[in-house]
């Protein structure tokens, strides 16, 4: 079973993002904070699950969790200040939207910014870890998910309920078709450099 917490006195909220390497959407942030003594023994990294297991999951970790938030940020914004910087603004939103005020943040990854006064700690494969951050992943990944879904009604063209905007040929071969839509990221590389030009 993955860990309940790193600090046993601190109230802390996982947080973890999807959707960092599409080439159209936004990039999505999750904030969990669970009580102290949770358990799960089936709860593990949205990369371990399928789609019917993540969406069950966050059924559970909505209705278990003492504070939960998403945050999306635009493909607009990604553009505006890159994306490493964009995953790590839509979490701290994210952080700042529970309705708990955590005393630490467990972030997946080696990397963050923070825009608070809250401690952090940075956790390689944190998702594989620590309960909080693998229900911040199911989070962040089943909410964009969604969100991709509903615009693909937009742009069937794309397949985007079936690629989530992830660059797959098909994706590729769809942009160089139809061109790129206001979901898509401009500072992305989405077609060959030569190409590119006549996107926008």
């Amino acid at each position: 079973m993955l860990k309940s917490y790193l600090h046993p006195n601190l109230i802390e909220a996982g947080c973890d993002e999807a959707g960092r390497g599409c080439l159209a959407g936004p990039v999505t942030a999750a904030a969990v904070i669970f009580p102290k003594d949770y358990e799960n023994e089936l709860l593990n990294d949205s990369k371990q699950l399928s789609e019917s297991q993540r969406n069950q999951f966050r059924e559970i970790i909505e209705k278990d969790a003492l504070a939960y938030a998403v945050h999306f940020c635009t493909p607009k914004r990604i553009d505006e200040i890159n994306i490493l910087n964009a995953s790590f603004e839509a979490m701290n939103k994210a952080v700042e939207a529970l309705s708990v005020e955590p005393e630490m943040l467990l972030i997946d990854g080696n990397r963050f910014k923070t825009e608070n006064e809250i401690p952090y700690e940075c956790i390689i494969k944190g998702d594989a870890k620590y309960l909080s951050i693998a229900a911040a992943s199911i989070l962040a990944k089943t909410y964009r998910d969604d969100y991709m879904a509903k615009i693909a009604k937009e742009h069937p063209e794309y397949a985007w309920s079936s690629n989530k905007g992830y660059p797959t040929k098909a994706h590729r071969e769809a942009i160089q078709l139809h061109g790129a839509t206001q979901y898509h990221r401009r500072s992305f590389r989405l077609l060959p450099n030569a190409e590119q030009g006549r996107l926008f």
